[in-house]
């Protein structure tokens, strides 16, 4: 009892001197206020930067909902209107239109009352969960453009603080889906890329820019998923946008999707059975073409692949207008 009693004491009197010598001291103790208020004023900048923005839209959902599965044509029927042959939304004429600003909720409303994790019985098989959290991402990015149009650039939706071009965007915006809130990076790191390792996913998500895949009204859930991926992989790198042999520089210009996503590419290629030797952009681009461009990329076996900067801007299919 008396040695416990010494070591409070001691520890007590420790604090005195501590608390004495800084008095002592008032430069140094200046510095360590001001040391504590920086780091309290870093806190609340970095709260303002990655503070979420929960995106609520009303309860109701589409007409005629079913009591099973989950349907997505209400959302298509929307692609159908807005979307062109080139995957290009008119943003103006939807923004223009509140019905159809409203069927987009009731949409998200779907959404955001079901999905796998809380109504795994709705998705019975591994299409209908995949496809859904495609379809999910793809609406949200939508309404995410739709509700700051006009805009220019998804990476122009950001706070003055913001370290990141994207940041809100990305990571701010949070869409509720299954009764729980994701931003588009949760969407499609953890939801998409984690538990379906099929990089031809990157052929179907859009994220609301230029250089992204081509938005695709019909979106199967079922068995034919499997040739939907395999066909928006032949149209992707057919697109000279995203895949273009240059014969006389000897080049493949690629998009960054096949930079960003490398390992998913590759991972592919060893579940694929491919040797080690082998397990390159090349093979797999060789692998998903088809017709003339499988020749043409065979033809450029052994050209320098370079990677052309991705066009953030709009993927509007008509310009923003300067004022509303």
């Amino acid at each position: 009892m008396r040695r416990a009693r010494r070591v409070r004491e001691a520890a007590s009197r420790g604090g005195l001197l501590s608390v004495n010598w800084l008095l002592r001291h008032p430069g140094l103790l200046l510095a360590a206020s001001l040391l504590l208020v920086g780091v309290g004023l870093l806190g609340l900048a970095a709260w303002a930067v990655l503070r979420p923005r929960v995106v609520r839209v009303p309860d109701e959902l589409p007409p005629g909902f079913p009591a099973e599965g989950f349907d997505l044509r209400p959302l298509e029927e929307l692609l159908e209107r807005f979307v062109d042959a080139d995957g290009r939304v008119d943003y103006a004429r939807w923004h223009a239109d509140p019905e159809a600003r409203a069927a987009l909720e009731r949409c998200l409303a779907a959404f955001a009352r079901y999905s796998p994790e809380n109504a795994p019985e709705r998705f019975p098989s591994g299409e209908a969960r995949l496809a859904y959290w495609l379809a999910a991402y793809n609406a949200c990015v939508l309404q995410g453009v739709l509700l700051h149009w006009p805009l220019e650039s998804v990476r122009d939706l950001r706070t003055p603080l913001d370290p990141v071009a994207g940041l809100g965007f990305f990571a701010r915006l949070r869409f509720v889906l299954g009764g729980r809130a994701y931003s588009l990076y949760e969407l499609e790191h953890e939801r998409i890329r984690a538990r379906f390792p099929d990089p031809r996913v990157h052929f179907v998500l859009n994220c609301g820019s230029a250089s992204c895949p081509a938005l695709r009204p019909e979106l199967p859930e079922g068995p034919d998923l499997e040739a939907f991926l395999e066909r928006a992989a032949a149209d992707f790198v057919a697109d000279d946008r995203n895949v273009r042999v240059d014969r006389a520089r000897r080049r493949v210009h690629l998009s960054q999707i096949f930079s960003w996503y490398r390992e998913d590419f590759l991972a592919e290629l060893a579940r694929r059975g491919v040797p080690p030797r082998d397990r390159n952009l090349g093979t797999y681009l060789r692998r998903v073409a088809r017709g003339e461009r499988r020749a043409l990329l065979e033809e450029a076996r052994d050209y320098a692949l370079v990677f052309d900067p991705y066009d953030w801007s709009v993927n509007a299919r008509s310009p923003a207008p300067a004022g509303e």
